[in-house]
């Protein structure tokens, strides 16, 4: 297929030299390089999921409680906390 392409600066001089370097011609660096970054791009990547370790952080202090956060936040951080 031909089609026109506008390549930067930079990437163009590093395509020219790399088809120089390796006799190649341009137009099949291109092809070369456009084959290994879609390459790269669509290759699934192994992530490690993250996982969350829960620790005890023992008893709330008397007069506590978990059954209105709201207050609690405030009890602990000031009304000024939003």
């Amino acid at each position: 297929m031909r089609t026109t392409l506008t390549l930067d600066d930079d990437i163009a001089a590093k395509l020219k030299g790399l088809s120089r370097r390796t006799g190649r011609a341009f137009r099949e660096v291109v092809n070369d390089m456009l084959r290994r970054g879609l390459a790269t791009a669509s290759a699934p990547k192994d992530i490690t999921p993250f996982r969350v370790q829960t620790r005890d952080l023992g008893a709330l202090k008397p007069g506590l409680s978990l059954h209105n956060v709201g207050s609690l936040i405030e009890e602990i951080e000031g009304p000024l906390h939003r």
